[in-house]
C-alpha cells in the first residue's frame, strides 16, 4: 500500500505525456490529504488528457475530507463494489499518477523503514487510479480526488520485502506508455495484460528513511467496509 510519494514536476509531466503544462503548486511529497497533480481524459475533447490538481485519497460526495487518510489506495479484486470507490469506477473516472518514484517500508532491520522505489531506467512512473468529484472542498471550490489502485503482488522479487512480515503483499498497477490512453478512456479496464506485476528488474529500491525531525506520525488505519 503506497501512502507515500513524490509526483513529477510539472514540465516533466508536459513532456513526457504531450499535455500543455498545468499552473498550481503541490508540496514536493504527497500524502494522503494533499494536493498532486493527475492525468484524466479532457472533459468534451476524447483521445486527449489534461493534468489538474486533486486530493490524494478519494473522497466521495457524502464524505469528509478526513476520509482520504483511508481511501488512498484501492484494491482491484473489490474497487468496483466498495461505496468509496464504486461510483468512480461505474464512471470510467480513470486517472494516471504521475510519480518520480514511489515509498514503501521495509522491515527487514526488523523496523520500519522507508525505501524509495523509480523506475531502473529513471522514466518516471505512470500510476493507474481513478478519480472522483464532489461540489465542495475544504475552500468551498469543487473537489477532485483520487485512489491508486493496487494488485497482489505476493512472491513478487522486489515488492516481497515491504511492508510488515506476515501481511499480504501489494504493490501499485503501473501503466506501460502504449496503455495510457486506452486506460484514461476505460477500454483497457478489462485487459490483464495492465493488472501484471510490474517486472522487478525494471525497478530500483534505495533505502531512504525520512530524517527523525520531519518524521510524521502514521496514524492507525482502521479497515472499513468503505475501502
Amino acid at each position: 500500500m503506497c501512502a507515500n510519494y513524490t509526483p513529477s514536476r510539472l514540465d516533466a509531466i508536459s513532456q513526457h505525456h504531450g499535455v500543455e503544462r498545468a499552473l498550481f503548486n503541490f508540496p514536493a511529497e504527497a500524502f494522503p490529504g494533499y494536493m498532486a497533480p493527475i492525468l484524466r481524459e479532457a472533459h468534451g475533447l476524447a483521445g486527449h488528457a489534461e493534468c489538474v490538481p486533486a486530493m490524494f485519497g478519494m473522497v466521495p460526495h457524502w464524505a469528509d475530507t478526513k476520509l482520504a487518510r483511508q481511501t488512498y489506495n484501492a484494491r482491484t479484486e473489490t474497487v468496483a463494489i466498495k461505496p468509496s470507490f464504486r461510483n468512480a469506477w461505474k464512471r470510467n473516472q480513470f486517472c494516471i499518477i504521475p510519480a518520480e518514484n514511489i515509498y514503501e517500508p521495509s522491515y527487514e532491520t526488523g523496523k520500519p523503514v522507508r525505501w524509495r522505489i523509480c523506475h531502473a531506467a529513471r522514466q518516471p512512473l505512470a500510476i493507474a487510479g481513478i478519480w472522483e468529484w464532489r461540489p465542495s472542498g475544504p475552500d468551498g471550490l469543487p473537489l477532485l480526488s483520487f485512489s491508486m489502485l493496487t494488485i497482489n503482488a505476493d512472491g513478487h522479487p522486489l515488492m516481497d520485502r515491504f511492508h510488515k512480515p506476515g501481511d499480504e503483499k501489494r504493490m501499485l498497477v503501473l501503466l506501460e506508455p502504449a496503455h495510457y490512453h486506452g486506460w484514461l478512456e476505460g477500454k483497457l479496464v478489462n485487459e490483464a495484460e495492465v493488472y501484471r506485476p510490474f517486472p522487478a528488474d525494471r525497478l530500483v529500491a534505495t533505502a531512504d528513511p525520512l530524517p527523525p525531525r520531519t518524521k510524521i506520525k502514521a496514524k492507525t488505519m482502521v479497515e472499513t467496509s468503505l475501502f
